[in-house]
């Protein structure tokens, strides 16, 4: 009897919490009705100055001047990985109890849609106006139906930047002064291939995990966009910065397809449009700011080296070609985003 009481309250208990994580108490999938509050529950990982962080409160704003329906908004953001890190965020939207998240593009997401990894292909595109035009363009005509298919509406991409390696033991000039280092990746496998590629070994560690793995010293290095390496503050444990720009990391708005679905014409169009308004913003925004972080960077003792970026390109440029990353991303796919560049 103890242990069937036991149970029941288990059960209760994590139908309590469930349902507190959805949307204003609204059943996932359900029309709200006239008068009625939605809410949406939008996850970030990174602080209140990260990139997503800043996505997430444009299409904020941009939402709350363009809906004037009948239902109320409640939009609440949660920076610092308060509703867990990018995996459990994404399972979350995927689940439907959590309503929205922005995230990288590349970096748990491929576990439904793997194609997504094309943008962890090394020196795919060469200038940040290239990877705007083909990601609004070719890459989501490709992808968005992928994520529809996954229960996701993939509404944008926002900048997270090219990505840089940094790293505690020695300046990198060469491809081959990466050999033997230790580096943090995003989990999928196309991170491993680049890192084995580099003779470097890959470590894939949580990213509000990332800076006590740095400090601590479980890996020597970990690479990211400059905005990220400075809000995030691992120039306190970092002191080598290579701008080499492997590759260039988007961050993907999403929100889960039977919560969009079940909103009224109006609603849904807004949240189209306030997505699509917030992208531009949020870009130029981190552009704006991109200059002043590098230099505030030197400032802060970070030895910053502009590599021979040609032994970068030799070592990794058939990646895309290994058999292992065929599985992952459609060959077809990364021969139609060169052919458009």
């Amino acid at each position: 009897m103890k242990r069937t009481v036991s149970v029941l309250l288990v059960a209760l208990l994590m139908a309590g919490l469930l349902a507190g994580c959805g949307g204003g108490g609204k059943e996932a999938g359900k029309a709200p009705a006239a008068g009625e509050t939605v809410e949406i529950k939008i996850a970030c990982v990174g602080n209140e100055d990260h990139q997503s962080t800043i996505m997430a409160k444009y299409f904020k704003e941009e939402l709350e001047k363009l809906y004037d329906g009948d239902l109320e908004l409640k939009i609440d953001i949660y920076p610092n990985a308060a509703l867990g890190g990018e995996r459990e965020a994404s399972e979350g939207v995927k689940l439907g109890t959590i309503q929205m998240t922005v995230v990288t593009t590349d970096g748990t997401l491929p576990a439904w849609v793997p194609d997504t990894q094309i943008m962890s292909i090394p020196y795919l595109f060469e200038s940040k106006e290239e990877a705007y035009r083909l990601l609004d363009t070719v890459i989501s005509d490709y992808l968005v139906p992928k994520f529809e298919e996954q229960g996701f509406v993939h509404l944008g991409f926002g900048e997270l930047g090219f990505r840089h390696f940094t790293n505690n033991v020695r300046e990198i000039k060469t491809a081959a002064d990466m050999k033997g280092l230790s580096i943090r990746v995003q989990e999928a496998p196309i991170w491993f291939a680049l890192m084995e590629s580099l003779e470097a070994s890959a470590v894939p560690v949580a990213f509000n995990e990332l800076y006590t793995a740095l400090q601590q010293g479980m890996v020597d290095g970990q690479e990211n966009p400059i905005a990220s390496i400075y809000t995030s503050k691992f120039y306190e444990v970092q002191k080598y910065l290579t701008l080499d720009g492997h590759t260039y990391a988007p961050v993907s708005m999403i929100m889960n397809k039977p919560f969009f679905d079940s909103l009224p014409a109006d609603l849904q169009e807004a949240i189209v449009q306030a997505a699509k308004n917030a992208v531009p913003r949020q870009r130029q925004a981190i552009n704006d700011i991109e200059d002043q972080y590098l230099q505030e960077l030197i400032d802060f003792g970070m030895i910053v080296t502009e590599p021979d970026k040609s032994s970068f390109v030799e070592a990794t440029k058939d990646i895309y070609k290994l058999e292992e990353v065929k599985k992952l991303v459609n060959p077809e796919f990364v021969e139609l985003v060169i052919a458009n560049k």
